[in-house]
Protein backbone atom coordinates (compact mmCIF):
# COMPACT_ATOMS: atom_id res chain seq x y z
CA UNK A 1 0.00 0.00 0.00
CA UNK A 2 1.18 3.65 -0.43
CA UNK A 3 -0.09 6.19 1.37
CA UNK A 4 0.29 9.93 -0.43
CA UNK A 5 -1.04 12.69 2.43
CA UNK A 6 -1.39 15.94 0.53
CA UNK A 7 -1.88 19.74 1.96
CA UNK A 8 -1.48 22.76 0.15
CA UNK A 9 -1.78 25.18 2.91
CA UNK A 10 0.33 28.40 4.04
CA UNK A 11 4.05 27.75 4.13
CA UNK A 12 4.01 27.37 7.45
CA UNK A 13 1.21 24.62 7.77
CA UNK A 14 3.02 22.73 4.68
CA UNK A 15 5.96 22.54 6.24
CA UNK A 16 4.45 21.30 9.31
CA UNK A 17 1.94 18.78 7.78
CA UNK A 18 5.39 17.65 6.17
CA UNK A 19 6.87 17.57 9.69
CA UNK A 20 3.50 15.17 11.18
CA UNK A 21 3.41 13.05 7.94
CA UNK A 22 7.11 11.71 8.57
CA UNK A 23 7.13 11.28 12.14
CA UNK A 24 3.49 9.10 12.30
CA UNK A 25 1.33 8.43 8.95
CA UNK A 26 -1.81 7.43 11.60
CA UNK A 27 -2.23 11.14 12.93
CA UNK A 28 -3.53 11.88 9.22
CA UNK A 29 -7.30 10.20 9.33
CA UNK A 30 -6.90 6.80 6.68
CA UNK A 31 -9.25 4.39 6.19
CA UNK A 32 -8.17 0.60 6.79
CA UNK A 33 -10.07 -2.44 5.42
CA UNK A 34 -11.40 -3.02 8.52
CA UNK A 35 -13.61 -0.33 8.47
CA UNK A 36 -12.46 2.39 10.91
CA UNK A 37 -10.45 5.55 11.14
CA UNK A 38 -7.48 5.88 13.77
CA UNK A 39 -8.05 9.22 16.00
CA UNK A 40 -4.89 9.68 18.42
CA UNK A 41 -6.43 11.25 22.08
CA UNK A 42 -5.64 14.68 22.56
CA UNK A 43 -6.38 16.33 26.10
CA UNK A 44 -9.95 16.91 26.97
CA UNK A 45 -10.96 14.14 24.13
CA UNK A 46 -14.05 12.34 25.47
CA UNK A 47 -16.08 9.26 23.96
CA UNK A 48 -19.57 11.73 23.81
CA UNK A 49 -17.34 14.48 22.47
CA UNK A 50 -15.74 12.14 19.85
CA UNK A 51 -19.35 10.85 18.91
CA UNK A 52 -20.57 14.45 18.31
CA UNK A 53 -17.62 15.42 16.09
CA UNK A 54 -17.42 12.03 14.20
CA UNK A 55 -21.23 11.31 14.08
CA UNK A 56 -22.98 14.14 14.55
CA UNK A 57 -24.62 12.03 17.76
CA UNK A 58 -23.82 12.36 20.95
CA UNK A 59 -25.73 9.35 21.86
CA UNK A 60 -23.12 6.99 19.51
CA UNK A 61 -20.59 7.05 22.20
CA UNK A 62 -21.58 3.95 23.57
CA UNK A 63 -21.04 2.20 20.37
CA UNK A 64 -17.15 3.95 20.65
CA UNK A 65 -16.93 2.50 23.77
CA UNK A 66 -17.70 -1.01 23.28
CA UNK A 67 -15.87 -1.15 20.05
CA UNK A 68 -12.28 0.24 21.93
CA UNK A 69 -13.28 -1.84 24.77
CA UNK A 70 -12.82 1.37 26.93
CA UNK A 71 -13.58 1.42 30.53
CA UNK A 72 -13.69 4.39 31.13
CA UNK A 73 -15.71 6.70 28.97
CA UNK A 74 -15.27 10.19 30.66
CA UNK A 75 -11.03 9.58 31.34
CA UNK A 76 -9.52 8.83 27.75
CA UNK A 77 -5.24 8.60 27.84
CA UNK A 78 -3.95 11.56 25.54
CA UNK A 79 -1.40 9.99 22.98
CA UNK A 80 -3.71 6.57 22.82
CA UNK A 81 -5.34 5.80 20.02
CA UNK A 82 -9.03 5.01 19.61
CA UNK A 83 -10.74 3.31 16.22
CA UNK A 84 -13.48 5.31 14.78
CA UNK A 85 -15.86 2.66 12.92
CA UNK A 86 -16.62 4.33 9.45
CA UNK A 87 -19.96 2.65 9.70
CA UNK A 88 -21.79 5.10 11.59
CA UNK A 89 -20.33 8.17 9.93
CA UNK A 90 -23.47 10.49 7.92
CA UNK A 91 -23.68 9.59 4.58
CA UNK A 92 -23.45 11.57 1.43
CA UNK A 93 -23.43 11.83 -2.35
CA UNK A 94 -22.25 12.80 -5.17
CA UNK A 95 -23.23 13.95 -8.29
CA UNK A 96 -22.28 13.33 -12.46
CA UNK A 97 -21.42 16.70 -13.57
CA UNK A 98 -20.29 15.86 -16.86
CA UNK A 99 -20.09 12.78 -19.35
CA UNK A 100 -18.64 12.76 -22.76
CA UNK A 101 -18.71 9.64 -24.78
CA UNK A 102 -20.47 6.50 -22.88
CA UNK A 103 -20.02 5.09 -19.71
CA UNK A 104 -21.99 3.27 -17.14
CA UNK A 105 -22.75 2.83 -13.03
CA UNK A 106 -23.32 0.03 -10.86
CA UNK A 107 -25.19 1.38 -7.93
CA UNK A 108 -25.27 -1.76 -5.95
CA UNK A 109 -22.99 -5.33 -6.00
CA UNK A 110 -25.27 -7.97 -8.64
CA UNK A 111 -26.99 -5.24 -9.91
CA UNK A 112 -27.15 -4.39 -13.89
CA UNK A 113 -25.13 -1.47 -15.44
CA UNK A 114 -26.85 1.63 -16.40
CA UNK A 115 -26.22 4.51 -18.76
CA UNK A 116 -24.54 7.03 -16.55
CA UNK A 117 -25.75 10.76 -17.40
CA UNK A 118 -24.94 14.32 -16.47
CA UNK A 119 -26.68 15.66 -13.34
CA UNK A 120 -27.10 11.77 -11.39
CA UNK A 121 -27.08 11.28 -7.63
CA UNK A 122 -24.60 8.88 -6.55
CA UNK A 123 -24.56 7.23 -3.66
CA UNK A 124 -21.60 5.12 -1.71
CA UNK A 125 -20.84 1.71 -3.63
CA UNK A 126 -21.49 3.01 -7.02
CA UNK A 127 -19.09 1.55 -9.39
CA UNK A 128 -18.29 3.93 -12.42
CA UNK A 129 -17.03 2.40 -15.87
CA UNK A 130 -15.51 5.09 -18.72
CA UNK A 131 -15.55 3.66 -21.76
CA UNK A 132 -12.48 4.86 -25.09
CA UNK A 133 -12.56 8.47 -25.83
CA UNK A 134 -14.84 8.91 -22.58
CA UNK A 135 -14.66 11.02 -20.01
CA UNK A 136 -16.88 11.80 -16.70
CA UNK A 137 -16.43 14.11 -13.85
CA UNK A 138 -18.43 13.71 -10.68
CA UNK A 139 -18.70 16.52 -7.83
CA UNK A 140 -18.39 15.58 -4.12
CA UNK A 141 -20.71 17.71 -1.54
CA UNK A 142 -17.43 19.79 -0.90
CA UNK A 143 -16.79 20.61 -4.22
CA UNK A 144 -13.87 18.66 -4.83
CA UNK A 145 -13.46 17.46 -8.34
CA UNK A 146 -13.13 13.56 -9.46
CA UNK A 147 -11.96 13.38 -13.44
CA UNK A 148 -12.41 9.78 -14.78
CA UNK A 149 -10.33 9.38 -17.95
CA UNK A 150 -11.21 6.84 -20.56
CA UNK A 151 -10.72 3.15 -20.12
CA UNK A 152 -11.38 3.51 -16.06
CA UNK A 153 -13.10 1.56 -13.98
CA UNK A 154 -13.76 3.68 -10.37
CA UNK A 155 -15.99 2.55 -7.63
CA UNK A 156 -17.21 5.27 -4.74
CA UNK A 157 -16.70 2.96 -1.95
CA UNK A 158 -16.66 5.70 1.23
CA UNK A 159 -18.74 8.84 0.75
CA UNK A 160 -19.21 9.79 4.60
CA UNK A 161 -18.84 13.15 6.19
CA UNK A 162 -17.29 13.70 10.03
CA UNK A 163 -20.43 14.88 12.25
CA UNK A 164 -23.23 16.97 10.96
CA UNK A 165 -21.30 19.62 9.21
CA UNK A 166 -17.89 18.40 9.05
CA UNK A 167 -15.43 17.00 6.53
CA UNK A 168 -16.16 14.78 4.04
CA UNK A 169 -14.20 11.38 4.17
CA UNK A 170 -14.33 9.92 0.83
CA UNK A 171 -12.91 6.95 -0.91
CA UNK A 172 -12.28 5.79 -4.06
CA UNK A 173 -11.02 2.42 -5.34
CA UNK A 174 -9.62 2.50 -8.78
CA UNK A 175 -9.45 -0.99 -10.21
CA UNK A 176 -7.47 0.23 -13.90
CA UNK A 177 -7.49 3.71 -16.04
CA UNK A 178 -6.29 7.02 -14.03
CA UNK A 179 -8.09 9.95 -12.55
CA UNK A 180 -7.51 13.54 -12.03
CA UNK A 181 -8.82 15.03 -8.71
CA UNK A 182 -8.94 18.50 -7.17
CA UNK A 183 -9.84 18.17 -3.41
CA UNK A 184 -11.62 21.00 -2.02
CA UNK A 185 -11.85 24.29 -2.76
CA UNK A 186 -9.95 25.45 0.59
CA UNK A 187 -7.31 23.58 2.47
CA UNK A 188 -8.88 20.99 5.44
CA UNK A 189 -6.67 19.26 7.48
CA UNK A 190 -9.78 16.92 8.78
CA UNK A 191 -10.85 16.52 5.02
CA UNK A 192 -9.93 12.56 4.15
CA UNK A 193 -9.57 11.80 0.26
CA UNK A 194 -7.98 8.50 -0.92
CA UNK A 195 -7.67 7.16 -4.02
CA UNK A 196 -7.25 3.14 -3.83
CA UNK A 197 -5.76 0.87 -6.06
CA UNK A 198 -4.25 -2.65 -6.04
CA UNK A 199 -0.99 -1.43 -5.34
CA UNK A 200 -1.29 1.89 -3.51
CA UNK A 201 -3.60 4.25 -1.46
CA UNK A 202 -3.42 7.66 -2.03
CA UNK A 203 -4.49 9.98 0.54
CA UNK A 204 -4.98 14.08 -0.17
CA UNK A 205 -6.05 17.09 1.82
CA UNK A 206 -6.94 19.97 -0.61
CA UNK A 207 -3.96 19.61 -3.93
CA UNK A 208 -4.50 18.52 -7.49
CA UNK A 209 -2.78 15.21 -8.15
CA UNK A 210 -3.14 12.25 -10.65
CA UNK A 211 -3.45 8.68 -10.16
CA UNK A 212 -2.91 6.00 -12.92
CA UNK A 213 -2.49 1.73 -13.00
CA UNK A 214 0.11 1.20 -15.79
CA UNK A 215 -0.38 -2.03 -18.24
CA UNK A 216 2.51 -3.38 -16.36
CA UNK A 217 0.39 -3.15 -13.21
CA UNK A 218 2.70 -0.65 -11.36
CA UNK A 219 1.10 2.85 -9.80
CA UNK A 220 1.81 6.43 -10.90
CA UNK A 221 1.31 9.82 -9.08
CA UNK A 222 2.12 13.13 -9.73
CA UNK A 223 1.33 16.17 -8.05
CA UNK A 224 0.98 19.71 -9.98
CA UNK A 225 -0.38 21.63 -6.36
CA UNK A 226 0.27 20.80 -2.91
CA UNK A 227 3.10 18.30 -0.97
CA UNK A 228 2.23 14.54 -0.55
CA UNK A 229 4.31 11.88 1.68
CA UNK A 230 4.18 8.77 -0.49
CA UNK A 231 5.07 5.39 1.97
CA UNK A 232 5.64 1.85 -0.26
CA UNK A 233 3.41 -1.52 0.84
CA UNK A 234 7.04 -2.56 1.80
CA UNK A 235 7.06 -0.22 4.67
CA UNK A 236 10.80 0.21 3.48
CA UNK A 237 10.38 4.32 4.17
CA UNK A 238 8.40 7.54 3.48
CA UNK A 239 9.13 10.31 0.84
CA UNK A 240 7.84 13.13 1.00
CA UNK A 241 6.38 14.28 -3.27
CA UNK A 242 6.39 17.94 -3.73
CA UNK A 243 4.53 20.12 -6.00
CA UNK A 244 6.39 19.11 -9.65
CA UNK A 245 7.22 15.96 -8.50
CA UNK A 246 5.89 12.47 -9.22
CA UNK A 247 6.94 9.13 -7.86
CA UNK A 248 6.25 5.51 -9.75
CA UNK A 249 5.19 1.96 -7.27
CA UNK A 250 6.08 -0.73 -8.80
CA UNK A 251 4.05 -3.80 -9.19
CA UNK A 252 5.20 -5.28 -6.13
CA UNK A 253 4.58 -2.72 -4.07
CA UNK A 254 8.41 -0.81 -4.11
CA UNK A 255 8.58 2.88 -3.80
CA UNK A 256 10.55 4.18 -6.50
CA UNK A 257 12.47 7.74 -6.23
CA UNK A 258 10.84 10.84 -5.97
CA UNK A 259 11.75 12.94 -9.47
CA UNK A 260 11.13 16.21 -10.78
CA UNK A 261 8.13 16.37 -13.25
CA UNK A 262 8.89 16.89 -16.82
CA UNK A 263 8.21 21.05 -17.87
CA UNK A 264 5.39 22.03 -19.20
CA UNK A 265 4.83 22.07 -22.95
CA UNK A 266 5.23 25.49 -24.77
CA UNK A 267 1.48 26.14 -26.03
CA UNK A 268 2.79 29.72 -26.67
CA UNK A 269 2.89 28.88 -30.76
CA UNK A 270 -0.10 28.09 -31.46
CA UNK A 271 -2.73 29.71 -33.28
CA UNK A 272 -5.57 31.15 -31.56
CA UNK A 273 -7.79 30.19 -33.90
CA UNK A 274 -8.05 25.90 -35.32
CA UNK A 275 -9.49 26.58 -39.00
CA UNK A 276 -9.33 22.91 -40.21
CA UNK A 277 -12.17 21.54 -41.10
CA UNK A 278 -10.70 18.05 -40.77
CA UNK A 279 -9.21 17.51 -37.60
CA UNK A 280 -7.97 18.96 -34.15
CA UNK A 281 -4.61 19.08 -35.56
CA UNK A 282 -1.96 20.82 -32.68
CA UNK A 283 2.26 20.82 -33.20
CA UNK A 284 3.44 20.95 -30.01
CA UNK A 285 7.22 22.13 -29.15
CA UNK A 286 8.86 18.69 -28.33
CA UNK A 287 9.97 18.53 -23.93
CA UNK A 288 13.36 16.96 -23.64
CA UNK A 289 13.60 13.65 -22.36
CA UNK A 290 9.65 13.06 -23.86
CA UNK A 291 8.37 9.89 -24.73
CA UNK A 292 4.79 10.87 -25.68
CA UNK A 293 2.71 14.00 -25.04
CA UNK A 294 -0.96 14.18 -23.11
CA UNK A 295 -3.28 16.54 -24.57
CA UNK A 296 -7.03 17.31 -23.64
CA UNK A 297 -9.55 19.38 -25.29
CA UNK A 298 -12.06 20.89 -22.94
CA UNK A 299 -15.15 23.55 -23.24
CA UNK A 300 -13.83 24.72 -19.36
CA UNK A 301 -10.38 26.10 -18.04
CA UNK A 302 -10.83 23.58 -15.04
CA UNK A 303 -10.73 21.08 -17.13
CA UNK A 304 -13.56 19.42 -16.30
CA UNK A 305 -15.67 19.11 -19.27
CA UNK A 306 -13.42 17.08 -21.84
CA UNK A 307 -14.36 16.67 -25.31
CA UNK A 308 -11.09 14.74 -26.85
CA UNK A 309 -8.59 13.22 -25.07
CA UNK A 310 -5.47 11.42 -26.73
CA UNK A 311 -1.71 10.45 -25.53
CA UNK A 312 0.29 10.68 -28.62
CA UNK A 313 3.74 9.33 -29.74
CA UNK A 314 5.07 12.49 -31.13
CA UNK A 315 4.83 15.97 -30.87
CA UNK A 316 2.69 16.59 -33.71
CA UNK A 317 -1.48 15.74 -32.19
CA UNK A 318 -4.15 15.22 -34.66
CA UNK A 319 -7.73 14.64 -32.87
CA UNK A 320 -11.14 14.80 -33.92
CA UNK A 321 -12.51 17.76 -34.73
CA UNK A 322 -14.87 19.33 -32.10
CA UNK A 323 -17.78 22.04 -32.97
CA UNK A 324 -17.13 25.90 -33.34
CA UNK A 325 -16.72 27.23 -30.49
CA UNK A 326 -14.34 28.51 -27.41
CA UNK A 327 -12.40 25.75 -25.57
CA UNK A 328 -9.09 25.59 -23.49
CA UNK A 329 -6.41 22.69 -24.44
CA UNK A 330 -3.93 21.13 -21.92
CA UNK A 331 -0.64 19.48 -22.86
CA UNK A 332 1.86 17.41 -20.39
CA UNK A 333 4.89 15.92 -21.70
CA UNK A 334 5.21 11.68 -20.27
CA UNK A 335 8.79 10.61 -19.34
CA UNK A 336 9.63 7.29 -19.67
CA UNK A 337 8.14 6.02 -16.28
CA UNK A 338 5.57 7.20 -17.99
CA UNK A 339 4.65 9.94 -15.40
CA UNK A 340 2.79 12.87 -16.87
CA UNK A 341 4.83 16.28 -16.40
CA UNK A 342 3.50 19.62 -15.54
CA UNK A 343 0.56 20.89 -17.48
CA UNK A 344 0.63 24.05 -19.64
CA UNK A 345 -2.57 25.18 -20.83
CA UNK A 346 -4.34 27.96 -23.11
CA UNK A 347 -7.27 29.38 -24.48
CA UNK A 348 -8.24 27.94 -28.12
CA UNK A 349 -10.85 29.30 -30.74
CA UNK A 350 -12.39 26.55 -33.68
CA UNK A 351 -13.66 28.11 -36.64
CA UNK A 352 -14.48 25.99 -39.25
CA UNK A 353 -17.68 26.86 -40.66
CA UNK A 354 -19.02 27.90 -42.94
CA UNK A 355 -16.74 25.89 -45.39
CA UNK A 356 -14.16 27.71 -47.68
CA UNK A 357 -14.76 27.56 -51.07
CA UNK A 358 -12.59 24.87 -53.36
CA UNK A 359 -10.32 26.61 -55.73
CA UNK A 360 -11.45 26.36 -59.43
CA UNK A 361 -9.08 28.29 -61.84
CA UNK A 362 -6.01 28.81 -62.18
CA UNK A 363 -4.42 25.05 -61.02
CA UNK A 364 -1.96 25.13 -58.13
CA UNK A 365 1.32 27.04 -59.43
CA UNK A 366 -1.03 28.52 -63.02
CA UNK A 367 -0.51 31.33 -65.08
CA UNK A 368 -3.64 33.58 -65.71
CA UNK A 369 -3.86 36.48 -67.60
CA UNK A 370 -3.52 40.00 -66.20
CA UNK A 371 -5.83 41.22 -68.41
CA UNK A 372 -8.40 39.00 -69.17
CA UNK A 373 -7.82 36.23 -66.57
CA UNK A 374 -9.69 35.88 -63.01
CA UNK A 375 -9.62 33.80 -59.71
CA UNK A 376 -12.79 31.21 -59.85
CA UNK A 377 -13.93 28.94 -57.16
CA UNK A 378 -16.48 27.13 -56.40
CA UNK A 379 -20.23 28.09 -54.62
CA UNK A 380 -20.78 26.88 -50.97
CA UNK A 381 -24.35 25.84 -50.33
CA UNK A 382 -26.21 28.21 -47.43
CA UNK A 383 -23.62 31.06 -48.78
CA UNK A 384 -24.38 34.76 -50.62
CA UNK A 385 -21.09 36.27 -49.99
CA UNK A 386 -17.19 35.49 -51.05
CA UNK A 387 -13.89 36.88 -49.75
CA UNK A 388 -11.43 36.77 -52.02
CA UNK A 389 -7.55 37.90 -50.86
CA UNK A 390 -4.41 38.45 -53.00
CA UNK A 391 -0.83 38.48 -51.57
CA UNK A 392 2.45 38.17 -52.81
CA UNK A 393 3.25 35.85 -49.58
CA UNK A 394 1.68 34.29 -46.55
CA UNK A 395 2.44 37.53 -44.07
CA UNK A 396 1.35 39.84 -46.86
CA UNK A 397 -2.36 39.06 -45.53
CA UNK A 398 -2.09 41.36 -42.96
CA UNK A 399 -2.71 43.75 -45.63
CA UNK A 400 -3.89 41.96 -48.74
CA UNK A 401 -3.29 43.53 -52.27
CA UNK A 402 -6.82 42.29 -53.41
CA UNK A 403 -9.41 42.40 -50.77
CA UNK A 404 -12.76 41.57 -52.45
CA UNK A 405 -15.83 40.35 -51.43
CA UNK A 406 -18.42 39.14 -54.34
CA UNK A 407 -22.46 38.55 -53.58
CA UNK A 408 -23.39 35.55 -55.56
CA UNK A 409 -20.39 34.72 -57.19
CA UNK A 410 -16.95 33.65 -56.41
CA UNK A 411 -14.58 34.81 -58.50
CA UNK A 412 -12.24 38.06 -58.73
CA UNK A 413 -10.63 40.00 -61.37
CA UNK A 414 -6.83 40.87 -62.09
CA UNK A 415 -6.43 43.88 -63.96
CA UNK A 416 -5.26 45.71 -60.95
CA UNK A 417 -2.51 43.72 -59.90
CA UNK A 418 0.74 44.50 -61.85
CA UNK A 419 2.60 40.89 -63.76
CA UNK A 420 4.22 38.89 -60.63
CA UNK A 421 3.98 35.63 -58.19
CA UNK A 422 1.47 35.16 -55.95
CA UNK A 423 -1.01 33.86 -53.27
CA UNK A 424 -4.60 33.89 -52.88
CA UNK A 425 -7.35 32.77 -50.56
CA UNK A 426 -10.83 32.21 -50.27
CA UNK A 427 -13.77 32.20 -47.81
CA UNK A 428 -17.47 31.92 -47.28
CA UNK A 429 -19.54 34.22 -45.77
CA UNK A 430 -23.06 33.32 -44.24
CA UNK A 431 -25.60 35.40 -42.61
CA UNK A 432 -26.90 34.56 -39.52
CA UNK A 433 -30.47 34.31 -38.23
CA UNK A 434 -30.27 37.82 -36.99
CA UNK A 435 -28.94 39.07 -40.12
CA UNK A 436 -25.39 39.13 -39.22
CA UNK A 437 -22.40 38.48 -41.87
CA UNK A 438 -20.60 34.88 -40.13
CA UNK A 439 -17.10 34.71 -42.09
CA UNK A 440 -15.87 30.90 -42.06
CA UNK A 441 -11.76 30.75 -42.28
CA UNK A 442 -9.48 31.01 -45.54
CA UNK A 443 -8.98 28.03 -47.61
CA UNK A 444 -5.33 27.70 -47.54
CA UNK A 445 -3.24 29.91 -49.77
CA UNK A 446 -2.77 28.28 -53.33
CA UNK A 447 0.26 30.20 -55.59
CA UNK A 448 -0.45 31.46 -59.37
CA UNK A 449 1.03 33.67 -61.13
CA UNK A 450 -0.01 36.86 -63.29
CA UNK A 451 1.16 37.32 -66.57
CA UNK A 452 0.47 39.50 -69.84
CA UNK A 453 -0.97 37.80 -73.05
CA UNK A 454 1.51 36.92 -75.70
CA UNK A 455 1.41 39.58 -78.62
CA UNK A 456 -1.63 39.10 -81.27
CA UNK A 457 0.44 38.60 -84.39
CA UNK A 458 1.22 41.56 -86.88
CA UNK A 459 -0.33 40.71 -90.02
CA UNK A 460 1.18 43.98 -91.84
CA UNK A 461 3.95 42.38 -93.09
CA UNK A 462 2.63 38.61 -93.73
CA UNK A 463 4.69 37.45 -96.16
CA UNK A 464 2.47 35.41 -99.26
CA UNK A 465 4.07 35.14 -102.40
CA UNK A 466 1.79 34.99 -105.24
CA UNK A 467 4.46 33.09 -107.83
CA UNK A 468 4.75 29.95 -106.43
CA UNK A 469 1.14 28.03 -106.35
CA UNK A 470 -0.90 27.46 -103.29
CA UNK A 471 -0.76 29.52 -100.16
CA UNK A 472 2.76 29.81 -98.45
CA UNK A 473 2.28 32.31 -95.69
CA UNK A 474 5.00 34.00 -93.00
CA UNK A 475 5.24 36.30 -89.93
CA UNK A 476 7.07 37.20 -87.54
CA UNK A 477 7.40 35.36 -84.17
CA UNK A 478 9.12 34.32 -80.61
CA UNK A 479 10.75 31.57 -79.22
CA UNK A 480 8.48 29.40 -76.87
CA UNK A 481 5.27 30.43 -78.78
CA UNK A 482 3.03 28.35 -80.77
CA UNK A 483 0.21 29.64 -82.88
CA UNK A 484 -3.56 28.62 -84.43
CA UNK A 485 -4.23 29.65 -88.12
CA UNK A 486 -8.06 29.67 -89.20
CA UNK A 487 -8.72 30.08 -92.87
CA UNK A 488 -12.32 31.24 -94.69
CA UNK A 489 -13.65 32.38 -97.62
CA UNK A 490 -15.07 35.26 -96.04
CA UNK A 491 -13.96 37.73 -93.44
CA UNK A 492 -16.46 36.94 -91.05
CA UNK A 493 -15.29 33.21 -90.85
CA UNK A 494 -18.19 31.85 -90.76
CA UNK A 495 -17.14 28.80 -92.55
CA UNK A 496 -13.57 27.77 -91.48
CA UNK A 497 -11.55 25.55 -93.55
CA UNK A 498 -8.56 25.00 -92.25
CA UNK A 499 -7.99 24.98 -87.97
CA UNK A 500 -4.52 24.16 -87.39
CA UNK A 501 -1.79 24.48 -84.43
CA UNK A 502 1.58 25.25 -85.70
CA UNK A 503 4.94 25.05 -84.28
CA UNK A 504 7.01 27.64 -86.14
CA UNK A 505 5.48 31.32 -87.61
CA UNK A 506 4.80 29.33 -91.01
CA UNK A 507 2.05 27.09 -93.19
CA UNK A 508 2.48 25.99 -96.22
CA UNK A 509 -0.56 24.51 -98.49
CA UNK A 510 -0.66 23.40 -102.27
CA UNK A 511 -3.68 21.99 -102.06
CA UNK A 512 -5.78 25.35 -101.60
CA UNK A 513 -8.08 26.13 -104.71
CA UNK A 514 -6.62 29.32 -106.36
CA UNK A 515 -8.23 32.88 -105.23
CA UNK A 516 -9.05 34.91 -102.39
CA UNK A 517 -9.22 34.20 -98.81
CA UNK A 518 -9.08 35.47 -95.38
CA UNK A 519 -6.47 34.70 -92.77
CA UNK A 520 -6.04 35.30 -89.02
CA UNK A 521 -3.98 33.77 -86.40
CA UNK A 522 -3.27 33.66 -82.33
CA UNK A 523 -0.57 33.17 -80.36
CA UNK A 524 0.07 30.78 -77.89
CA UNK A 525 2.84 30.92 -75.19
CA UNK A 526 4.31 27.78 -74.01
CA UNK A 527 6.00 29.24 -71.02
CA UNK A 528 2.91 31.04 -69.45
CA UNK A 529 0.03 28.86 -71.28
CA UNK A 530 -1.46 31.75 -72.09
CA UNK A 531 -3.31 33.26 -75.58
CA UNK A 532 -3.54 36.30 -77.80
CA UNK A 533 -6.82 37.25 -79.34
CA UNK A 534 -7.03 36.28 -82.62
CA UNK A 535 -5.20 39.03 -85.27
CA UNK A 536 -7.45 40.72 -87.58
CA UNK A 537 -8.94 38.98 -90.90
CA UNK A 538 -6.20 39.59 -93.41
CA UNK A 539 -6.70 38.97 -97.55
CA UNK A 540 -4.20 36.27 -99.41
CA UNK A 541 -4.48 34.95 -102.68
CA UNK A 542 -3.20 31.68 -103.34
CA UNK A 543 -1.77 31.29 -106.73
CA UNK A 544 -3.11 28.51 -109.98
CA UNK A 545 -0.62 25.94 -110.67
CA UNK A 546 -0.70 27.19 -114.80
CA UNK A 547 -0.65 30.39 -115.37
CA UNK A 548 -0.41 32.86 -118.25
CA UNK A 549 2.29 35.28 -119.24
CA UNK A 550 0.09 37.91 -117.21
CA UNK A 551 -0.48 35.67 -113.85
CA UNK A 552 -3.99 35.11 -114.68
CA UNK A 553 -4.96 31.45 -113.94
CA UNK A 554 -5.96 29.18 -116.92
CA UNK A 555 -8.85 27.35 -116.31
CA UNK A 556 -10.71 23.84 -118.63
CA UNK A 557 -13.59 24.66 -120.35
CA UNK A 558 -15.74 23.69 -116.70
CA UNK A 559 -13.73 26.45 -115.12
CA UNK A 560 -11.43 24.54 -112.93
CA UNK A 561 -8.10 25.59 -113.22
CA UNK A 562 -5.36 23.74 -114.92
CA UNK A 563 -2.56 21.43 -113.42
CA UNK A 564 0.69 20.15 -114.37
CA UNK A 565 0.40 16.17 -115.39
Amino acid sequence: MVCLLSQSPPKQLILRAVALAAMALPLFAQANPDGFIEHQVRQGDTLERLSTDFYGNTKLWAELQKYNRVSNPRHLQPGSILRIPVKFLPMQSAEVSFVQGQASVTTQPGEQATELKAGQKLNEGAEIKVAPDSFVTVKLADGSLIRIQAQSDVQLQQLRRKGRAGSLQSVLEMQKGSVNATVGTEPDPTRKFEVRTPRATTSVRGTTFDVSLTDSGSALSSVTQGTVAVQGSDKAGAAMINEGQGVAVSSDGQLGQAQTLLPSPDLSKLPDTMEDSNFLSLQLDPVQQASAYQVQVARDESMSEVLRSGTFTTAQVRMKLVDDGDYYVLARAIDGQQLPGMPAKRKLKVKTQPPPPLYQQPAPGGTTSRTSGSLQCTPVSGVQTYRIQVATDAAGFAQPLLDQKNTGDCSALLSSLPVGSYLWRAASIRQLADGTPDQGPFAKPQAFKLANNPATPDLSALNSPEDNPGLHLQWSGEADQTYRLQLARTEDFAEILTDEKLDKPMWDSTDVKPGAYYVRIKTHDTATGLESPFSAARLVRAAAEVQSGYGVPLTSSDGEPLTRK
